[in-house]
């Protein structure tokens, strides 16, 4: 039984996995940098909308997309920057 790469309730193995995955690939990319980003500034750098960069975000810290270490840090008023911390090079093998 093949595990999913994704999940959700709209989910389709055949019809998201190569879409996510080039998403997935592209928020790491922009997150991995070292530099706490938020998450519109995330959302410029990809050209992926902001929910799907949120989604991405929680999909880096799970076990299947490399277990990466991802500081949510408080600004103020609800603004919030972002930091991931590597584990391994690429999140979506």
């Amino acid at each position: 039984m093949e595990i999913d790469k994704f999940d959700g309730s709209d989910y389709s193995p055949e019809r998201d996995d190569m879409r996510l995955a080039k998403q997935i690939d592209r928020v790491f990319k922009a997150c991995s940098s070292g530099i706490p980003m938020t998450l519109a500034a995330i959302s410029k750098a990809t050209g992926d909308p902001e929910a799907s960069v949120s989604a991405q975000l929680r999909h880096l810290r799970k076990p299947k997309h490399g277990s990466h270490t991802v500081d949510k840090l408080h600004i103020a008023c609800g603004l919030y920057v972002y930091k991931v911390t590597p584990n391994e090079p690429n999140p979506s093998t």
